[in-house]
């Protein structure tokens, strides 16, 4: 179905090499999950099978890559697309249009299916997937993780023959990832191919067939799934991989929960899409200060538009009232500083340094690499910010936030893309610059992130504050337990 042969391939004007001396056979329906460190060349991997290398992604390439028994640099990009689907780690980097209905029937209407095929496979998908909520939506409007469910749907309507996801869970909650492992089953009895790079491991434990693990480039080891599994949690964190089973969190120790004396407050965080009903509806929320916050809740909560409003970007919206001032939403501006879902929206200059010190009210070169050696990007410092990987780019864009010397620092889904040793080493940051800040909060849907760094919780529920607690004693448990499924 799928076999590289030698194969390496090096980026144009990079320094450092994609993916290099691969020798992979993928059988037909066969499940395979790529993992390893941030950056090791899962995805780069994943764009040879679907031909965006080279088609898209020029550079130097050595060996062969076959698709069902043909070389695949001699197909063309329109028919590899006819048999091979993919899902990519930002929804937003395929979608093409603003209906989510109109997204489903897209892929479908290049190759060329009827009006009525298409209908029927849209009312199949959207039944198979629990998707009818999602039809007719603007896709604008959409939370992260919906937006990805609606990705996983639209190369589900075409019937594709080989799957193709990179890290397709990176925005969803746990019901939602439930909902993916359904599907990629579902995939496997249709005896489709499934190639998925993944940092998140638990939900396909015991879906995938041979866990394939990269280092710098190059396959490391070719796992079958019982080997991968009798692997201690200790050799699995070594290598840099995430954890396999929820309730071996219960040992990860909490960042200690300290007595205070000041709260911030939250008032009157109303919000709606063009005079809708309301997302957000939060009419007060007090917060102890000092503290680093997991804002927790499912995909479409109001948990970003939340974080939006905290900020001042959602203008008009509440106000927060610290050391009894007021900070109204133009005020919050200049405060509060947001890591975005999507970093790409947030890196403007033409290296990683630059990047860092344009966060800084004092440019100081030698505390700007500190930061990014401690994120282990110092290598990439002169590099441009949008030819990193997703991790690196998550990294860099927090490395600014680190610097920013504001009164509250949000996060939005810091540690999608991250493998184990960077969401420590993020963490870690957290919590060190979690002292030079009124209040870090954390939307995540990362339980590792949240018992690494986090000592209080936020539950959001359809727009509205559910609960509040410190996290602490029992409340541990209680976190486990909300993201068991």
């Amino acid at each position: 179905m799928i076999e590289f042969n030698d194969f390496s391939f090096r980026y144009s004007n990079q320094e450092d090499i994609g993916i290099k001396n691969i020798n992979l056979k993928i059988n037909k329906g066969e499940c395979i999950l790529l993992c390893g460190k941030s950056g090791c060349g899962k995805t780069t991997l994943t764009r040879v099978i679907n031909g965006l290398i080279p088609n898209y992604f020029e550079g130097s390439i050595e060996g062969t890559v076959k698709l069902m028994g043909e070389e695949i640099k001699d197909k063309k990009l329109y028919d590899i697309s006819s048999i091979v689907g993919s899902v990519f780690q930002n929804p937003n980097s395929q979608v093409f249009n603003s209906d989510s209905t109109n997204e489903l029937a897209f892929l479908c209407e290049n190759l060329g299916y009827d009006r009525e095929q298409i209908k029927r496979k849209i009312e199949k998908v959207t039944k198979d997937h629990s998707l009818e909520h999602l039809l007719n939506r603007n896709l604008m409007k959409l939370s992260g993780g919906e937006k990805q469910k609606i990705a996983c749907a639209s190369i589900s309507v075409a019937n594709l023959d080989i799957m193709i996801l990179d890290e397709p869970s990176s925005n969803l909650d746990f019901p939602s990832i439930k909902e993916l492992k359904d599907i990629i089953r579902k995939w496997k009895f249709q005896g489709k191919t499934i190639v998925i790079a993944e940092h998140r491991l638990h939900y396909l434990k015991d879906i995938a067939d041979r866990i394939i693990y990269m280092e710098s480039g190059e396959i490391v080891k070719d796992y079958s799934r019982q080997e991968f599994l009798c692997l201690s949690d200790d050799v699995r964190s070594d290598m840099g991989l995430r954890f396999i089973d929820i309730d071996s969190l219960n040992h990860v120790k909490i960042n200690d929960f300290n007595s205070y004396s000041n709260t911030i407050r939250f008032e009157d965080f109303k919000f709606s899409f063009e005079k809708k009903e309301k997302v957000l509806d939060i009419n007060s929320l007090e917060i102890p200060e000092g503290l680093i916050v997991a804002i927790i809740g499912h995909n479409g909560a109001g948990k970003s538009t939340l974080a939006k409003s905290i900020c001042g970007i959602n203008k008009r919206t509440g106000k927060v009232i610290i050391d009894d001032k007021v900070h109204k939403w133009k005020k919050r501006l200049s405060s509060c500083y947001m890591v975005m879902q999507d970093v790409n929206h947030q890196l403007f200059t033409e290296s990683v340094l630059d990047e860092v010190l344009l966060s800084m009210k004092v440019e100081d070169v030698n505390h700007a690499e500190n930061i990014l050696k401690s994120l282990d990007i110092y290598d990439y410092r002169d590099r441009h910010p949008i030819s990193l990987s997703g991790g690196q780019k998550q990294r860099t864009a927090i490395a600014t936030s680190l610097v920013s010397n504001r009164q509250i620092v949000v996060f939005d889904e810091p540690t999608s893309g991250l493998d184990y040793k960077h969401m420590k080493e993020v963490s870690e940051l957290i919590k060190d610059y979690s002292k030079y800040t009124k209040l870090m909060m954390i939307i995540t849907h990362d339980p590792e992130l949240i018992l690494n760094c986090c000592n209080y919780v936020v539950e959001v529920h359809d727009g509205k504050v559910y609960d509040t607690y410190s996290l602490q004693g029992k409340s541990v448990e209680r976190l486990i337990n909300y993201y068991k499924y």
